[in-house]
């Protein structure tokens, strides 16, 4: 005897409803980790940049406070699609990439000026053991922050979250050149280590502040209305 089990169609829907509010609900609480994160390491990392008088350490760690800007807006988009999934992008959005672009082109104005002190007055850091231990651990969270948003953003199929996927893997580019300049210094003296450090993130900040605006262009129409189908 041959037992059919049939689902209607509600039911279907329901279950795929109900899965879509879970993925939702991960990604919104990723987004809250991230920000969370980021200000606890961006405390320290000023703190101890400061005092130590390491200029990769403290730029590290003004990149922390920007990137939650980043981790802001993603959570700002998720409660609002929960609550209207058919609602457009809103103002708020574009304008936080916008303060976000900004940031990081300030950043790397602001790095780039502490690069030229230091090497005008030949400074060194007193040490940059911070840098190492911080740099270790901001790693190892990201690697596993970035893996859990692009398997939640591809469970929905969302560009944005996916996008901030990417920026926490530049995260993990920064950390490594704060690691490497961390230990160069530590192992070698190498005065000038700080400096090209300050460098690499310099890099990035440029990277990072050119792809917020390319982002805030893209979630707009050219007349300046918002666009029904750049829904995620």
């Amino acid at each position: 005897m041959v037992i059919y089990l049939s689902i209607n169609q509600s039911d279907k829907l329901y279950y795929m409803e109900a899965a879509e509010l879970k993925n939702y609900r991960q990604a919104y609480l990723l987004s809250l980790f991230t920000i969370f994160y980021n200000v606890a390491e961006g405390i320290i990392s000023l703190i101890k940049g400061y005092e130590d008088e390491t200029l990769t350490l403290f730029g590290f760690g003004a990149d922390s406070f920007i990137e939650v800007l980043s981790g802001f807006g993603i959570a700002l988009m998720i409660s609002r699609i929960r609550l209207n999934p058919e609602s457009s992008k809103s103002r708020f959005e574009i304008k936080a990439l916008k303060m976000t672009g900004t940031a990081f082109y300030i950043l790397s104005a602001g790095l780039f000026a502490g690069i030229m002190v230091n090497l005008v007055n030949h400074h060194k850091p007193e040490t940059t053991l911070w840098g190492v231990g911080i740099s270790l651990v901001s790693i190892l969270v990201m690697i596993w922050l970035m893996n859990a948003k692009n398997k939640v953003g591809k469970k929905l199929h969302s560009k944005p979250i996916l996008a901030d996927a990417n920026c926490t893997k530049i995260c993990i580019y920064m950390s490594l050149v704060l690691l490497a300049s961390s230990l160069i210094y530590e192992l070698t003296g190498f005065a000038y280590s700080d400096v090209l450090g300050s460098a690499g993130l310099i890099y990035f900040s440029l990277s990072e502040g050119k792809e917020a605006f390319e982002s805030a262009k893209g979630k707009s129409c050219h007349c300046g209305a918002h666009c029904d189908n750049d829904q995620e």
